[in-house]
């Protein structure tokens, strides 16, 4: 009897053993996707609708611009620069750390590259002194029900096309000075214009250091503040059709 029980012991010890083994393997996977491949990120604001929309979770490719300090929890000093770079496309969805406090994450289009002049004029776009393509396409609803936004498709040099809100056609942002963006700097401005704190006012320009990296898809969306793991609010308030809907990168 008593070797029964040692016997069951070290059958419970070694189980219990083999969980913990794998708890702390996959703990160090995460830990390794995260600061390296792929950082989850949680929209907290309307600033880029239609686009993406509050309650959107989606996943950052780190490694298609290399790697800064910023990659890393806590932004530690090890290196200038960054390191295995990669160059931002235009028309990109990017994630950066606002340079006025690297604390913060923004996510903003990145339409400005570095030698750039970006100036909107009466709401269009313009890039080095040529107005980019703008087209009128009906309207946007609101999910909370409110008024409907006029729609308009922009088409940028290189192709890419998304869509922006003009909540007001007067409004401060639609009528700019000329930003001559510095070397080694980006322009960023949300899709929903009248409402996005960007580049046009205090953001200003975004050091290539403070790119996080591009948003590549949309892994999971909840609307009305809805909590993620509120599994009993998924049947009303997630949003299907936004599952896993690719970002271009």
């Amino acid at each position: 009897m008593a070797q029964d029980t040692d016997t069951k012991k070290e059958k419970k010890q070694g189980g219990l053993s083999e969980t913990v083994k794998v708890i702390l393997q996959a703990l160090l996977l995460a830990v390794v996707v995260r600061t390296f491949l792929y950082q989850p990120f949680t929209i907290p604001s309307g600033s880029m609708m239609p686009t993406l929309l509050v309650g959107d979770y989606l996943f950052v490719s780190k490694f298609s611009y290399g790697y800064s300090r910023y990659s890393f929890p806590f932004g530690p000093d090890l290196f200038d620069g960054r390191i295995w770079a990669g160059d931002p496309k235009r028309g990109q969805i990017v994630v950066f750390k606002l340079p006025s406090n690297p604390s913060i994450d923004y996510i903003k289009r990145l339409v400005g590259l570095p030698g750039d002049k970006i100036q909107i004029i009466d709401g269009v776009m313009h890039i080095n002194g040529t107005a980019i393509k703008r087209e009128a396409k009906g309207t946007w609803t609101p999910e909370d029900g409110g008024p409907a936004i006029p729609v308009y498709v922009e088409t940028l040099p290189n192709g890419v096309t998304y869509e922006t809100l003009d909540v007001n056609p007067r409004a401060e942002g639609d009528n700019t000075p000329v930003f001559e963006v510095p070397p080694g700097h980006y322009f960023m401005m949300g899709d929903n214009r009248d409402n996005s704190l960007d580049s046009r006012f205090t953001v200003g320009f975004v050091p290539f250091e403070n790119l996080v990296g591009p948003a590549s898809v949309i892994f999971f969306s909840v609307k009305n503040d809805a909590h993620p793991l509120a599994f009993w609010r998924w049947p009303s308030d997630m949003r299907v059709d936004r599952l896993f809907k690719g970002l271009s990168e």
